[in-house]
């Protein structure tokens, strides 16, 4: 534990001889240690030289710069964990009000009461402590909110961002996808990608947890699935094996509910796996909003050995899938009430017809409205695919 250092500040010279015979037995272990100026202006250049000092014990009454200039000086360098013990004669209490008024930590006055000064100083390095500790904690703090911050960009970076996503397929297929995390970084994600020619893989999926280790394991769910996927699996083998490997690597009992489907680009037949997540809606061209079937599979990664069942869905010419996370449904108002699935239905019946990013944008609206204010709780993710011909 580095010493506490002190800048005595005095004209006297007797005084360095006394404060470093009372003080000897600190000076020796290492728990104080005195550096020593005449004036103002030897003081302010030892400053310079020794950034680390923390109690400056200053006269007022001094040739060339009195101490009072010096508190003004020292003042000027805005250092919160610096302090200052002014000392004067016992009747001039009018400069030792003024050294107070302009910030002094405390005074004594002379002939100085040397065990009093020391409490004084014990004081202060309680003060000091106390301050550097908060300076620190706010370093921290400021350093992990850039941290966040290069998180975030980087957890958006690696979704999917660009729309239309298969320009060549433009006339068949409509897709769009947001996510808008509660905090600086979600668990949320969605993603799409091409598996062959006539096949595209679409995810989403909302992993337990929030902050920083929701995020990692979003990371990892998201490649892990988009890797075996691309191998062209089924929908049940799929999250079948990501269950196994993330079962391996998951901490804390960590999981993540998955929706995975692989479209049929020329058919609109879609065959998909629905591991614990929220059921999709179907937005039928004939107007019709439908609710596909609830998850029999269990959520991903919770468990080792664990078997899943796809199922088959159709999407006829004009049909528009539409796939969230439960930020959407279970968005809060300012009374606590949830935003629910038959306002979310009430709204999606709307809004049949639109374009995907149509579609989206009026969801968050509705959301926007609803919630009048409230914070958001929980990430929200939405991602609708369109069947266009």
């Amino acid at each position: 534990m580095a010493p506490i250092k002190i800048l005595s500040v005095d004209d006297e010279q007797d005084l360095e001889l006394l404060l470093t015979q009372y003080f000897r037995r600190k000076i020796r272990k290492g728990e104080y240690e005195f550096l020593f100026a005449h004036n103002g202006l030897e003081a302010l250049t030892i400053l310079l030289k020794e950034k680390d000092i923390d109690i400056i014990l200053s006269d007022i009454n001094m040739p060339e710069m009195d101490g009072l200039t010096l508190l003004t000086k020292i003042n000027e360098m805005q250092n919160p964990a610096l302090k200052c013990i002014m000392v004067s004669a016992y009747g001039d209490m009018g400069n030792i009000r003024q050294a107070m008024n302009n910030g002094a930590f405390d005074f004594a006055t002379k002939p100085i009461d040397l065990d009093d000064l020391s409490v004084t100083i014990e004081k202060a390095a309680e003060q000091i402590a106390y301050i550097k500790q908060s300076q620190k904690e706010h370093t921290q703090l400021e350093s992990l909110k850039t941290d966040l911050a290069v998180a975030s960009e980087i957890q958006h970076a690696i979704l999917p961002r660009v729309f239309p996503p298969f320009p060549e397929n433009e006339h068949e297929l409509d897709l769009a996808a947001l996510m808008k995390p509660a905090k600086d970084v979600g668990g949320d994600f969605y993603d799409f990608f091409r598996i062959d020619q006539d096949h595209i893989g679409l995810v989403m999926a909302d992993v337990s947890g929030k902050g920083i280790p929701a995020a990692i394991f979003m990371a990892v769910s998201r490649t892990l699935i988009r890797t075996i996927g691309l191998q062209g699996y089924s929908s049940d083998v799929c999250l079948a094996k990501a269950n196994e490997l993330l079962y391996g690597e998951s901490t804390e009992a960590m999981f993540v509910t998955v929706f995975y489907a692989i479209y049929n680009i020329r058919t609109g037949e879609m065959e998909y796996c629905n591991g614990g997540h929220n059921s999709p809606y179907i937005l039928r061209a004939n107007g019709r909003v439908e609710q596909m079937p609830m998850s029999t599979n269990c959520i991903v990664g919770i468990m080792d050995g664990l078997t899943y069942t796809s199922a088959n869905e159709q999407l006829g010419v004009g049909d528009t899938l539409l796939m969230y996370t439960d930020g959407v449904n279970e968005a809060f108002n300012t009374a606590f009430e949830e935003y629910g699935e038959p306002r979310m239905e009430h709204i999606l019946s709307e809004l049949n017809g639109k374009n995907c990013q149509e579609v989206i944008d009026g969801q968050l609206e509705d959301i926007r409205r609803f919630t009048d204010g409230a914070e958001q709780s929980d990430d929200i993710t939405i991602m609708a695919l369109k069947r266009k011909a």
